[in-house]
C-alpha cells in the first residue's frame, strides 16, 4: 500500500518552525509535530504502508480524506518542488512588497507621497534580487501594491520571477486605472488569478481624493471589467469628514459592480494629507457612530459584501450569523506568550525603498528609519536577526508595561496595548505607545453599544 502527497502540497520547514505542509495554491503552511511530520515524508510514493500501526493507518485515512494524500502505484516520484525543504530564516507567510512608490494619481492622502514620487522605485535589477530572495526564503504568498504597482515597465517581469519561484500572488492593489483587458488577459496567460483590490472613497468623492478627473469611472470600469473576466475584487475606502455620509450608498454601489468585500479606515494625518493641509483626522467617536449607525443598514441590505469597519465591526454574507469586533481579542490570560501584533508576525511589509517595515502605514513616518533595507541587510537577515524581527517578537506584556495606563486597565486582555501602527498617530516617535482609537472603544462604551445593537438585529440564515 502506497501514497503520495497530491501535487497541491509540499513538504517545509523554517527555523523554529522545522515541520510544516504548504498548501502550494494558497500559500499557508500547516505546522506540525516530528512525528506527525515523518509520517508525511513516508508520503513519497516510495514507502510500503501495509504494514503502518493502527493509528498511522487512522492519521492516513484522514490525510486522504482531507485531500493530502492519495493511493498510487510503487515507485510514483514526488515533484521535485514538493521534496521537504528547509529555509534558514524565520517564517513568514506573505510579503506585502511596494514595488513602486510612483504613481499615476495625486492623491491627497498617500502615505509616501507617491503622487512626488518621495521614494520613487528600486532599478530592475535590485527589485529582481528582492523577488528571487523572497522565493530563496519560503515565503509563499505575495500581495502587490505601490504607489501604483502597474505603472512599473518590468511589471510582469517581477510577476514571473515570483511565479517561476512558486509564490502565490493573492492580490494586487490598484488604483484601477491600468487595470485593462489586456493586462487580465495576460495574468489569465499565467493561469493565475489574483483579487483586484482597487481604493474607492466614496460616491461623488473619489475624484476629490484621488486628485484625477475621472477616477471614479476609472475605477468602476475596472470593477466590472474584473468581474466579466472572472477576478475577484476587493475595495478599501477611506473615511473623512467630507465624504463619511456616503457609507452606505458606497457600499450598495461596490456591490452592485461586483466587489465582494470592504475594508473602511479613517485618513491619518500623515504623508500628502498633512503636507496639504487638508484637516485633522476623523473624530474617533464621531467615526465610531458613524459605524455603529450603519450596522443595521448593512443587515437591511442583505449583507451586500464582506465588511470591516476598521476595527470597529466586522462580518461576512458567507457566515452570516457570525460577527466579530477586530480590534477586540480573544481574553489573553498572559501577554507574555503574545506578540505585540499577530498580523505583523505572519505579513510583513517591503517599501518602496526596499525597507523591512512591519506595516504599510509607518512608510509614511520617521520612525521607518529605524528599520534596516532589505538591500543593505538582505531579506534573509531582515526576518532572521534585525531590528524589524525583534519588533515582530516584541510580546504584549511590553507594550502593558511600557504604559501604565494600559497596564492598569480592566480591559487589557482584550486589548492588549491595540494596534503599533494606530499608536504611531498619537506617539509619532514612541512604537510602543498607547492605541488611543483602542482606547476609545473600550473606555467610551462602544463594545456595549455593539451589542446592543446587534441584539435588536435578526440575523440571517446561511445562504
Amino acid at each position: 500500500m502506497y501514497y503520495i502527497l497530491n501535487e497541491r502540497y509540499a513538504l517545509r520547514g523554517w527555523k523554529k518552525l522545522p515541520f510544516a505542509l504548504l498548501d502550494r495554491r494558497s500559500g499557508r503552511a500547516a505546522f506540525y509535530k516530528k512525528e506527525d511530520m515523518e509520517l508525511l515524508l513516508d508520503m513519497d510514493g516510495q514507502t510500503d504502508m501495509a504494514g503502518a500501526s493502527e493509528q498511522r493507518q487512522k492519521a492516513l485515512k484522514k490525510l486522504e480524506e482531507e485531500g493530502v494524500i492519495r493511493p498510487c502505484e510503487p515507485g510514483t516520484k514526488l515533484k521535485d518542488e514538493q521534496l521537504y525543504r528547509f529555509y534558514d530564516n524565520r517564517y513568514i507567510r506573505t510579503a506585502h512588497w511596494s514595488v513602486t512608490g510612483r504613481c499615476n494619481y495625486r492623491c491627497k492622502h498617500c502615505y509616501m507621497s507617491a503622487p512626488d514620487a518621495k521614494y520613487g522605485e528600486l532599478d530592475h535589477e535590485t527589485a529582481m534580487s528582492i523577488a528571487r530572495q523572497i522565493v530563496d526564503c519560503g515565503i509563499a504568498n505575495v500581495t502587490l501594491t505601490g504607489g501604483e504597482p502597474l505603472v512599473r515597465a518590468d511589471f510582469f517581469d517581477i510577476v514571473d520571477t515570483l511565479l517561476d519561484g512558486g509564490v502565490n500572488i493573492a492580490t494586487i492593489y490598484s488604483n484601477g486605472r491600468l487595470v485593462t483587458d489586456e493586462l487580465l488577459q495576460k495574468l489569465e496567460d499565467r493561469g493565475i488569478c489574483p483579487e483586484f483590490n482597487m481604493s474607492f472613497d466614496g460616491v461623488g468623492w473619489h475624484d476629490w481624493l484621488r486628485g484625477v478627473p475621472g477616477a471614479e469611472k476609472y475605477v468602476t470600469d475596472a470593477f466590472l471589467r474584473c468581474r466579466d473576466h472572472g477576478f475577484p475584487t476587493g475595495a478599501e475606502m477611506c473615511i473623512h469628514e467630507r465624504n463619511k455620509h456616503t457609507l452606505r450608498e458606497s457600499i450598495r454601489f461596490l456591490a452592485s459592480v461586483g466587489c465582494g468585500s470592504l475594508k473602511t479606515n479613517p485618513i491619518s494625518d500623515v504623508g500628502a494629507w498633512k503636507e496639504g493641509g487638508y484637516g485633522p483626522s476623523i473624530d474617533m467617536d464621531e467615526l465610531f457612530q458613524l459605524y455603529l449607525d450603519y450596522i443595521p443598514q448593512y443587515y437591511e441590505d442583505g449583507m451586500p459584501l464582506v465588511l470591516q469597519l476598521g476595527g470597529f465591526f466586522s462580518a461576512s454574507p458567507d457566515d452570516p450569523r457570525h460577527w466579530y469586533i477586530p480590534l477586540q481579542k480573544t481574553w489573553c490570560q498572559d501577554p507574555a506568550r503574545e506578540c505585540v501584533c499577530g498580523h505583523a508576525r505572519m505579513v510583513m511589509y517591503i517599501s518602496a525603498e526596499g525597507r523591512a517595515l512591519p506595516c504599510m502605514s509607518l512608510s509614511g513616518m520617521s520612525i521607518q528609519e529605524n528599520y534596516p533595507l532589505i538591500t543593505e541587510l538582505g531579506l534573509k537577515q531582515c526576518i532572521t536577526d534585525s531590528s524589524y524581527m525583534r519588533l515582530i517578537e516584541t510580546k504584549a506584556s511590553e507594550v502593558l508595561a511600557h504604559n501604565p495606563e494600559c497596564r492598569d486597565c480592566e480591559h487589557a486582555g482584550y486589548c492588549l496595548g491595540g494596534c503599533r501602527a494606530s499608536a504611531l498617530d498619537t506617539t509619532p516617535e514612541d512604537i510602543m505607545g498607547r492605541d488611543m482609537a483602542a482606547c476609545v472603544l473600550f473606555k467610551g462604551g462602544w463594545i456595549d453599544k455593539i451589542d446592543r445593537v446587534m441584539e435588536k438585529i435578526k440575523l440571517p440564515e446561511k445562504q
